[in-house]
């Protein structure tokens, strides 16, 4: 039985198939994930070793001389599972349970992919980005460590490389975007706004918000950094019936608006 190229890869390195087609975005993350795949033979060493050192004897002066190899094994499990997530866009090797995607014709699918990417997956990257951003910085601040006084410490530095790897995994799902649209002749800035536009929008609310928090900061140095987000400037919500939103919004929504005008212009000349 002879087997096509494309489905050997897809065992042996799914980053090989459609190879020629990759960008250099797409390389970037792919090489990077083939150097951490090899995480996962380290973490099933450790977690082979533990269970020896559990069964037939033990470390130290006893059992909890062995909470660093708990700890290690979150570590890796971790770096590897988040990394891996990346790999598997670029790759498009993600387990998809769609019973209708099979059948679509390709246009119809570079559709779905460009939706499920842009409009779904790249808002959610950067918005978990965000949020563990101010995870590690807190930890940072607090110097976090092992609640094991036997664990591995700096614990910090762990939830520094998770928010890392957030900014892998948008960077891999914007590449994957424009390699879809690079193939299908539309890798035009218009289409690119038109399938990210809640990231954008997203984006750019992040950047005006942090922005006008720093220049709060730098300004009104005596001012309380957790006051800033609701007394600072430009942080001041305008009520609209039972709902209240924060000027950066609408800020963020106009600037979209205004790169939006700007990218169509060009396009439709």
């Amino acid at each position: 039985m002879s087997y096509d190229a494309d489905e050997i890869a897809a065992v042996s390195d799914p980053g090989d198939i459609d190879r020629e087609t990759h960008n250099r975005g797409d390389r970037f993350v792919v090489g990077i994930s083939n150097y951490l795949a090899w995480l996962f033979p380290v973490l099933m060493m450790v977690i082979v070793i533990q269970v020896l050192f559990r069964n037939f004897g033990r470390i130290g002066v006893g059992p909890g001389n062995q909470a660093w190899m708990d700890d290690l094994q979150w570590w890796v499990y971790g770096i590897a599972c988040l990394v891996g997530v990346a790999y598997a866009v670029t790759t498009n090797s993600h387990v998809r349970v769609d019973i209708f995607y099979d059948n679509y014709p390709d246009q119809r699918r570079r559709r779905v992919d460009l939706f499920a990417l842009g409009w779904l997956f790249l808002p959610f990257a950067i918005l978990t980005w965000d949020i563990t951003f101010h995870y590690a910085y807190a930890s940072i601040l607090a110097w976090e460590g092992s609640d094991s006084p036997n664990g591995l410490h700096n614990l910090w530095s762990l939830k520094v490389i998770m928010n890392l790897c957030f900014i892998l995994l948008a960077f891999a799902i914007y590449t994957r975007i424009l390699r879809i649209l690079s193939n299908a002749g539309e890798n035009t800035g218009w289409a690119r706004f038109v399938w990210t536009l809640p990231s954008v929008i997203l984006s750019a609310n992040l950047v005006i918000f942090y922005a006008f928090w720093w220049i709060t900061r730098w300004t009104d140095p005596e001012m309380n950094p957790r006051s800033i987000a609701r007394n600072g400037l430009m942080m001041a919500e305008i009520e609209y019936g039972p709902y209240e939103t924060k000027l950066t919004v609408f800020a963020a929504f106009a600037v979209t608006a205004i790169l939006g005008a700007v990218l169509y212009a060009r396009s439709a000349r």
